[in-house]
């Protein structure tokens, strides 16, 4: 009987937890004017960038992890594709026309970020 309170328990906790992870938890937004450097070491950092409409934005990618997966940048929304060699800032140049939330990822689509333009 106390096994079945405590998998009960620990069950409710881990969908609580769950639920708070995937559709609670807020990314933190970086705001940036004119340039900003996103470090790409186990994923995007930072993750979460605004940029102004209408005006141009320096998107510096610089690559610190070995791993293949990150070795490419896709902006899909911008028909943007760029390699990122180890160790390098690779510059991508936007200058969006129309306000609206942008997904951006590795070259296999597991690691992403998200560009907002207000």
């Amino acid at each position: 009987m106390e096994d079945k309170i405590i998998v009960t328990i620990t069950g409710l906790v881990g969908i609580a937890f769950t639920y708070w992870f995937f559709l609670m938890k807020k990314d933190k937004e970086v705001a940036v004017s004119g340039s900003v450097d996103i470090i790409v070491e186990g994923g995007y950092s930072p993750e979460v960038i605004v940029i102004p409409k209408g005006k141009t934005t320096k998107i510096n990618f610089i690559r610190k992890d070995p791993s293949n997966c990150l070795e490419e940048v896709v902006l899909g929304d911008f028909k943007i594709r760029k390699h990122l060699p180890l160790n390098q800032k690779v510059t991508i140049e936007l200058k969006p026309e129309k306000a609206g939330e942008f997904g951006y990822a590795c070259g296999m689509n597991m690691y992403h970020g998200k560009i907002i333009v207000k």
